[in-house]
Formats: C-alpha cells, sequence, structure tokens
C-alpha cells in the first residue's frame, strides 16, 4: 500500500491519458487531467520517475513526457492454455492476441506484456509477438518435485504455467514427489526455463489438507496475517467496553436473534420483527443489526490493509480463510448470544404488502437472545406448538412475526418480478482425514428464505441511502444479458415454443414470467439452465446501473462486513452520511489493487462501450478522477478477489471430488447431461453429485455437430443427439488427480452400435445393388434421425473415425474456453 495519505493515479492511467494526447504532456497537465490536488504532485512525481526509470515513457527536450514505444504496441495480461498456447487480454478491452507456444515460452502465466500483431493464425485470429515483459506475475510457484535423469525440477500444480522450474542447486531435505514452493531467481526467455531455489516443503500430496495449502498459494490467496495486523488484534479488547457505547442507541432489550447454519462461526447478523400501525393499515418494524466492524478496523491500519488484500473470506470444506483475525471475526464483532456486541442498524417499516415506507441507519449495542440455526427456526415456524418452539417458548411470537414479515417482502419480491431460479446446491462433508465422506444437497427451508429477503430488504435500504445523499459507493450491480447470450436464448427458446418479453431489452420481470410456464414441462430443467446461462455475473462498482436479477434500481452490500470487504465500505460511507460528511478511501495504491478482470466481465465492458457511444453518451467508467477513480479500482479490486476466492474454492473442491471417486473405476452410474461442448458432454452423476466429461471419441464412430442454439451434439451420420439434461448411464473410466478431471464412457448405449451396423450394411448392399433391412430404433432416451446413406463401407469408416480424432484434438483445446462460455454448471452470486 501507498506511503502517501492519498491516492497515487496509476501507470495505466497515466499511460491511457498519454495515449489519448496527440503531444507530450508535462506533469501539470497530467496531474489536471487526473485529477491531482498541488498538495498531492509529490506522489504524481515519483510515479512518473518510477515509469521513466522502467522505461515506460520518456521525457522530450522540453520536460515533457510522452509514450516509449509505438502506440501500435498492446499492452495486457497473459492468459494460458494448458495446451501450451495462451492469449493476451488487452488492457483497454479489445479483442484477444492468439500467442503461439514459441511466444509462451518467454512467458507465464498473469506477465504483464507489450507485444504486436504479426498476422493471423489458422483460424484467423489475430496472432501477436511479445515485444516486452512489462512486469512479472510470478514469484512463487508451487508445485511437485521431481528427479529427471538427474536433474530435480518442479512441476507447476497450476497448470497453466507451462514450464517446469529448474533447481538451482539440491533439493535439501525436499524429497521426490513432495509438494513445495520455489522462489523463482530467474525468470522464463525464449530459450531457457525458469530457475528456483525450495523455499517451502508443504509435504506429501496424501496429507491432510494438502489440497487447501496448495490452493491458496496457487490462485495467490492470502492466507497469513501480517505481524502488524497479528499485534493490532492482540491489543483489541474482548469484550465491548463503557466507553463503546457512546453515541449508540442501546437495544439491548430488544430480543434480537441470529439465524444461521449448523457449522456458522461467525455471526454478521442478527434481526427482530415486531407489528406496528402505518396510518391505520397494519405493517412491521423490522431490525436488522450488523457487526460494527468500522468500529475496531479503521482505514488504512494493519487490520484494513489485511482485509483489503483478501477482499473475502474463502470457504474450503473444513476449513475457512477469514477476512479478519478471528479474534474479530469470531469473537469481537460476531454477535454471539448473550453478550454485548456493537452493531450498525437498518431499522425499517414495511407495509404489510412488503413495500418498505420509512427506514434509519444508526449505530447501537444489541444483547443477541439466542443463536438458533436454519433447521431449528424451520421447525418452530411449522409448529409453534411442538418441542423446539416449547424450548424457545419466549421467542415463538418474534419468529412468527419475522415469518409474516418475510411473507410480505416475498409478496413485493414477486410483484416487482425478481428472478427466483430453483437451483440444487451441494456441500461437502469430510472425515477426519480431510477427504470426502460423502456429498449432499443443501436443503433450502423458509428460515433460509426470510433470512435472505430481510438482508436484500437492509442492502437495499443502504444503497438508497447513500444514492439520496449522492454519496460514493460500491454498488452491487448486475447487468442485463448481453445482446449475443439474447440472441442464443431467444433462438433456444423459439425451439421449446416460448417466448421471452421485453424486446431488445428485457427486464426481470420478462424472464419471471417464463418460470411458472415451465414448472410443470418435462423439460423445465433444460429451459432454467439457459435462462440462468444468460446471465451475466454481478460485480462491484461505483456506476450504480442496478441489479437486473433481483429487480432492484439500487443494490448495495451491507449485512457481512466481517467477510466481504465492499461491505465494510458501504458501513464507512453510511457512517459518513449519519454524521453529515463525505468518506473517501485514502491512502490506498490503486496501482497495488488486484484491477484484472475476466474475459467475459472484458467483452461485456467493451459491448457496453460500444452501445454508450452509439448512443450518444459518455462510456461507463471513462474519464473518472479523484474520489471516483479510486472507488472504481476498489470494486475491480473486490470483484477480482471474489473470483480468485471462488475458484480456489472450486479447485479444491474438484480435487476432493477427483480423490473420492479414485476407488470408483469402472463403476457404473446414472446422471444428467449438465453441459455440451464441441469435445464431448459433461455429465452429473445423480448419486454422487459429481461432473465427469464423456469424450466425442466416446460417443461412437460418427462425427458429431455441435448444435449451439439447442445445445447438443448431433451425429451426422447416425443422427443420435445428446442434449443438455439428457439422461444417460456412464461409467468411471479415468481421474487425473493431478488436472483435477473425471473421465466417463458411456454404458448401455446398443443405438449407436446398431445405427452404425446397419449403416455399413445398406452401403455394402447399395455397392452390390441389393437391399437391406431398416435400421432398429436408437436406445430408449436417445433420439435418432434417418442416417444418411454412405458410398463404401470402408470409406464410411475411415472418413468418420478420422473425423472424430480430428475433432477431439482441436476440441480438447478449446476445453477452458468452453468452460468459461458456460458449459459447466455454477451458481450466480448475488
Amino acid at each position: 500500500m501507498s506511503q502517501f495519505p492519498y491516492s497515487i493515479p496509476s501507470r495505466e492511467e497515466i499511460l491511457g491519458i498519454l495515449r489519448t494526447s496527440p503531444t507530450p504532456q508535462g506533469a501539470p497537465s497530467l496531474a489536471a487531467a487526473l485529477g491531482v490536488k498541488p498538495e498531492e504532485m509529490d506522489g504524481l512525481t515519483r510515479r512518473l520517475n518510477a515509469m521513466e526509470r522502467d522505461g515506460q515513457i520518456k521525457p522530450d527536450r522540453a520536460g515533457n513526457y510522452k509514450l516509449t514505444h509505438s502506440p501500435n504496441f498492446i499492452e495486457g495480461r497473459v492468459s494460458s492454455h494448458r495446451d501450451g498456447f495462451g492469449f493476451l487480454l488487452p488492457d483497454d478491452g479489445s479483442d484477444d492476441l492468439f500467442l503461439p507456444e514459441k511466444e509462451m515460452q518467454k512467458v507465464m502465466h498473469g506477465d504483464r506484456v507489450q507485444a504486436r500483431i504479426v498476422g493471423t493464425d489458422r483460424r484467423g485470429r489475430p496472432e501477436g509477438t511479445i515485444v516486452e515483459v512489462v512486469e512479472r506475475a510470478n514469484t512463487h510457484v508451487i508445485g511437485r518435485l521431481l528427479n529427471e535423469n538427474g536433474v530435480w525440477v518442479v512441476a507447476p500444480e497450476d497448470k497453466r504455467i507451462g514450464h517446469d522450474v529448474l533447481l538451482a542447486g539440491s533439493p535439501g531435505k525436499a524429497k521426490a514427489g513432495q509438494v513445495v514452493s520455489v522462489e523463482l531467481t530467474e525468470q522464463p526467455s525464449r530459450y531457457t526455463q525458469p530457475v528456483g531455489k525450495i523455499v517451502e516443503i508443504l509435504g506429501d500430496i496424501d496429507d491432510p489438507g494438502m489440497e487447501i495449502e496448495i490452493a491458496v498459494r496457487k490462485y495467490g490467496v492470502p492466507h497469513e496475517f501480517s505481524d502488524l495486523a497479528k499485534k493490532l488484534a492482540a491489543k483489541l479488547p474482548s469484550e465491548v467496553r463503557a466507553a463503546d457505547l457512546k453515541d449508540r442507541v442501546d437495544l439491548r432489550d430488544v430480543p434480537l436473534v441470529t439465524i444461521d447454519g449448523e457449522d456458522a462461526r461467525d455471526f454478521d447478523d442478527a434481526v427482530y420483527c415486531e407489528p406496528v400501525k402505518i396510518g391505520r393499515a397494519n405493517g412491521y418494524r423490522l431490525i436488522v443489526a450488523i457487526a460494527d466492524v468500522s468500529h475496531y478496523v479503521k482505514p488504512n491500519d494493519a487490520l484494513d490493509v489485511d482485509a483489503l488484500e483478501r477482499s473475502t473470506s474463502v470457504y474450503f470444506p473444513r476449513r475457512v480463510i477469514p477476512m479478519l483475525p478471528e479474534k474479530l471475526s469470531n469473537g469481537l464483532c460476531s454477535l454471539n448470544p448473550d453478550v454485548d456486541r456493537l452493531t450498525l442498524v437498518c431499522d425499517a417499516v414495511i407495509t404489510a404488502k412488503g413495500e418498505i415506507k420509512a427506514y434509519q441507519f444508526y449505530p447501537a449495542v444489541i444483547h443477541s437472545a439466542a443463536r438458533l440455526t436454519y433447521t431449528e427456526v424451520a421447525s418452530i415456524l411449522t409448529n409453534t406448538k411442538g418441542p423446539e418452539a416449547a424450548r424457545r417458548i419466549g421467542l415463538v411470537p418474534h419468529l412468527t412475526h419475522l415469518y409474516e414479515v418475510f411473507q410480505a417482502l416475498l409478496q413485493a419480491r414477486q410483484a416487482r418480478g425478481a428472478i427466483d431460479f430453483e437451483t440444487t446446491e451441494t456441500y461437502i462433508v469430510c472425515n477426519a482425514a480431510g477427504k470426502i465422506e460423502k456429498i449432499l444437497p443443501r436443503t433450502r427451508n423458509d428460515a433460509h428464505r426470510l433470512i435472505e429477503e430481510c438482508m436484500l430488504a437492509a442492502n437495499v435500504c443502504a444503497a438508497d441511502l447513500l444514492k439520496r445523499h449522492e454519496h460514493p459507493a460500491l454498488y452491487r450491480i448486475h447487468a442485463g444479458p448481453t445482446k449475443e447470450k439474447l440472441t442464443q436464448l431467444r433462438n433456444f427458446l423459439k425451439q421449446t415454443g416460448l417466448s421471452l418479453g421485453g424486446g431488445d431489452t428485457p427486464s426481470a420481470s420478462d424472464y419471471a414470467e417464463l418460470m411458472p410456464k415451465i414448472k410443470a414441462r418435462p423439460d423445465a430443467v433444460l429451459i432454467q439452465t439457459m435462462l440462468l446461462r444468460s446471465m451475466q455475473q454481478a460485480v462491484y462498482s461505483p456506476d450504480n446501473i442496478g441489479h437486473f436479477g433481483l429487480s432492484y434500481e439500487s443494490y448495495a452490500h451491507f449485512t457481512s462486513p466481517i467477510r466481504r470487504y465492499p461491505d465494510l465500505l458501504t458501513h464507512r460511507a453510511i457512517k459518513a452520511v449519519l454524521q453529515g460528511k463525505r468518506y473517501e478511501p485514502k491512502g490506498i495504491d490503486s496501482s497495488a489493487l488486484n484491477t484484472s478482470i475476466s474475459p467475459a466481465a472484458r467483452k461485456m465492458q467493451q459491448q457496453q462501450r460500444a452501445a454508450d457511444l452509439a448512443a450518444g453518451k459518455k462510456p461507463r467508467g471513462d474519464g473518472k478522477q479523484g474520489s471516483l477513480a479510486i472507488w472504481e479500482a476498489l470494486g475491480l479490486h473486490c470483484s477480482a478477489n471474489e473470483r480468485r476466492a471462488d475458484e480456489a474454492s472450486r479447485d479444491v473442491e474438484a480435487w476432493l471430488k477427483c480423490y473420492f471417486i479414485r476407488d470408483k473405476l469402472g463403476e457404473e452410474f446414472t446422471g444428467t447431461i449438465s453441459g455440451v461442448a464441441t469435445f464431448g458432454i459433461f455429465v452429473q452423476l445423480d448419486a454422487l453429485y459429481i461432473e465427469g466429461l464423456v469424450h466425442v471419441t466416446e460417443l461412437g464412430a460418427d462425427y458429431f455437430q455441435y448444435d449451439e442454439a439447442r445445445h447438443e451434439l448431433r451425429g451426422e451420420r447416425t443422427g443420435i443427439r445428446y442434449q443438455l439434461t439428457d439422461r444417460v448411464t456412464v461409467q468411471v473410466s479415468r481421474v487425473d488427480l493431478d488436472a483435477r478431471k473425471i473421465d466417463l464412457s458411456l454404458v448401455n448405449e446398443p443405438g449407436i452400435r446398431t445405427l452404425i451396423k446397419n449403416e455399413a450394411k445398406r452401403a455394402e448392399s447399395a455397392a452390390r445393388g441389393k437391399p437391406n433391412g431398416a435400421a432398429k430404433p436408437a436406445a430408449q432416451g436417445r433420439k435418432a434421425a434417418a442416417p444418411k446413406p454412405a458410398n463404401a463401407t470402408k470409406a464410411a469408416k475411415s472418413s468418420k473415425v478420422k473425423g472424430g480424432a480430428a475433432q477431439a484434438r482441436a476440441g480438447e483445446t478449446d476445453r477452458k474456453r468452453a468452460a468459461a462460455k458456460g458449459f459447466s454448471k455454477g451458481k450466480k452470486k448475488r
């Protein structure tokens, strides 16, 4: 983080101005364009000197700055593919630049480079050559220690890193096969491999928790608090002090309760509801009390620096890497029962129809009356005279009122047309050794939904408060579907006899109107999956464009400051508003933030920019200066780190699932096709909730065409079709623990063999001039069309088998890009 008490413009911001400026720019003109105040010039001058030293810019005779390199050069980050090639993801959001394997030898995944276009590859993609490596992304590599013909190397666990790391010297105490961390002493070049030295021995691959140790290092998840943060946390009191109660509303006599899962350890929120009169009408007073983390974590202190770096808590099976030290997350800030806790409260009045009539925010002190679980509350609400209710007899009336306000909020949700997808989430149960014991579906009851609606209401109030006071903030935004995804969805729905309203700009209510229409259909799961996949990912941004899925004009995250940094920023902004002030994040070096965005987000950003320009509007995100610029950078940082946490969690779960299924090789399972791509079909196994791939080469001796609109693979000769949500029986054929891959093969699909056999007979009969019988029908559950005639058996077999192999080779290289496009299932975050 910066040593200055103010934000310094990033290198990217400075380079952006110099790229668009027709003449060199002096420091004063750059300061004016970037909104740098006179007292902040020292920081800008140092940044310019550093950029000059690094060769990014150079001064002319008059001392004005210009770019060192030609404007034809493209700068961005390298994204590597496990098959050796890669792409340059330009900073300006333009089209990706293909980097062949020889260029990738110079760099590693994540490196920032400058490149230029040298032509097109055989697929017509722009191809580039790397001119300069601007910034190296990898200082350490985690991998397996191997001895290859007497040479010690480390094979990276991250398969996007295509270089084995040579060891400089002996491996010391490390043994072959162990997982180690190496510090790079030499980066790769066109002709040399990277070189490094072992700095940490993690242990054997089968050690309990090793998959988590690998993941946090592989994805760069901070997992150890700084010494300064530990010392600062140790100085904090264990309980609320009398001095902390100043200027707080005392709610200790209000029976607020926390409602969470059985395994929850940190409690951000407590709720209470009572009936009130709104004029002559009935209504409710809903109190949502949220842990006042901002009282203890001050801007730019050691705890804040570590929290910003993490941005979110990361949840793994059996382990959590918290955003804040446990003294705060599980202690002083956690709303544990029967102890005083400091909170920031959203106190709202809600009508019987779920309309938020009024609200106010204020700091308070509470004394939680009980720590309840979802299961416990659901049981009480189901039977208010039952044994669970008897145990909590004093809380039953308040829980009943909470349920009533939930029903009112749910009514309002349906009225505004929010989308409510019915998806099945799972959770992993591990044994004492940290390996999977079983995978179970997570059941949602009314207690889950009750808390969700209460949190949504508080988040909406927080966003509305900041919007009304025109205070900068990080909104949780969710854009509508892109034009491309909308076209794909409409084409698909047309084939099912359905249509989506709203024209070129459908609303959430247009989506919601489809849900009751498909509920009773046999293809309901397929249609809902396609609706879900047309959605974009929610992100954090100071540009409030609303939340499409929830159908809110303004929405912010307020309710989880223990585990989400954007919520902490929201708390600081709300407190500033309550005090008649403005909160501005200061002392943050934006160049140190993780402002990379996903390829999908970059594409969306590019499309939105084009749409804004076409409509004569100023593109969103352009020209932000001063305070708004740092809010923009913080939004990108928190969004990127949220994705990082998700990727690390998925990686651990994938490893555990592969380990779990290793002893089930050869076993057969029924499942549902959960994804379709050019290279095969993904199948989720019913009994295990685990997904594997049936490669296209396992589908039979045919050439399978991928129909993107129908999301199916269709055999050219046989007409066999494999479509999303089809039911199949498969066998576990191969497990690759290192690659986190499970390969499956189809079982009992005689229709394929029969059709091909009959086709061959017809071809042979046609060649001899003899008639032949009709083909037998396809296997149950498969769809078949009349097979096309072939000229000769040998020709038919050889051409199609070769075609299938070529298809397999081409398809395998596209596996990750297909996953990025949404072929495999994933839930959307709100």
